[in-house]
């Protein structure tokens, strides 16, 4: 699957809104088929010295769809943009 059709969430093994936002995305990937690639923050330093506190984060490439929680309206808006 292309690069196009992935999503990163910036997580933690522990926290409670990341399991919530992954959660909530899967009815999603179902209707517009893409992936979820889940990085915890806590094993890659330079990802915790960027996004620290602010997790779970979405991401499309470089793109912040939305943190803390799920914006719905942002990652079917980002989907429809790309087709």
């Amino acid at each position: 699957m292309n690069a196009e059709r992935r999503l990163t969430v910036l997580s933690r093994e522990w926290c409670h809104l990341c399991h919530d936002l992954l959660d909530a995305l899967k009815p999603l990937q179902g209707e517009f088929g893409f992936e979820v690639e889940v990085l915890d923050v806590d094993a890659f330093p330079e990802l915790e010295a960027e996004w620290g506190e602010k997790v779970p984060v979405v991401l499309a490439g470089d793109l912040e769809l939305c943190h803390y929680f799920l914006d719905e309206a942002a990652v079917r808006a980002h989907f429809q943009r790309i087709g």
